[in-house]
């Protein structure tokens, strides 16, 4: 039996999120269901993090252990072969026994686009927030690089943690033409925590809260109702760092 890693990217928006669910369609399921007609039996498949119904993938990381007759190259043709092509595996590698996708991950790097556009591309819709409206942007990015701490972040999750402290590393607004584009990495995050600071830069970008006032936010320990949570179809799970 092999231990393997693949690379991955996928559009999430017909999909319930990265974590396999009863009835429902989710990317780890549907891994699933194309690695079985391959090995002829069960194979779980461990991903790097949990991707939110609607969120999207360029370079997701999972892996699974599976007795199988291709070589990388094969199976990366197999499962592309077999899979949605809103699915595709980029990258096979075989690795150690003792790797695994989630416990070795040394960090994540997550981007969210908002598009500041009077009319948004169609082929933009799908993953981008349309914001078509006036924004201070010179607010938004002093906020953004708030964020750069360890911290408690329930405050920016719709739930309670055992262990709510994550260590942001990254945190940076930047414009790209008609787009905001807002980078942020971590070794963890909590459930809708990108989106909830999306949520909150956004506030600021409206006028309705001052970068100065992020200090409270955190200090507050309850999630603010000044900050609702960024739509999914946004955000993206860039990059998963194990080296």
């Amino acid at each position: 039996m092999q231990n393997h890693l693949i690379v991955l990217s996928y559009d999430g928006t017909d999909y319930h999120g990265w974590q396999k669910q009863p009835r429902r369609r989710t990317i780890q399921g549907t891994l699933e269901e194309a690695l079985a007609r391959l090995a002829g039996t069960e194979i779980r498949v461990i991903g790097a993090g949990r991707t939110d119904a609607g969120v999207h993938a360029l370079g997701q990381a999972a892996s699974f252990k599976a007795t199988l007759r291709l070589d990388e190259a094969g199976l990366l043709r197999a499962l592309n072969g077999l899979l949605p092509q809103d699915i595709r595996i980029a990258e096979v590698r075989r690795m150690p026994a003792s790797f695994h996708a989630l416990r070795d991950a040394r960090g994540k790097i997550y981007r969210y686009r908002i598009s500041l556009a009077r009319a948004i591309s169609p082929f933009d819709l799908r993953y981008a927030l349309h914001w078509p409206h006036p924004l201070r942007v010179g607010p938004m990015r002093r906020a953004a690089s708030m964020f750069v701490r360890e911290a408690d972040f329930s405050n920016f999750s719709s739930n309670r943690e055992r262990y709510p402290v994550r260590t942001v590393v990254r945190s940076e607004l930047r414009r790209r033409g008609d787009e905001l584009v807002y980078t942020i990495e971590a070794k963890g995050f909590l459930r809708y925590m990108v989106r909830a600071i999306v949520g909150t830069l956004l506030e600021v970008g409206r006028g309705r809260l001052e970068p100065a006032e992020i200090d409270g936010l955190f200090a507050a320990r309850a999630r603010a109702l000044a900050s609702p949570t960024a739509p999914a179809r946004g955000l993206c799970l860039d990059r998963v760092i194990y080296e």
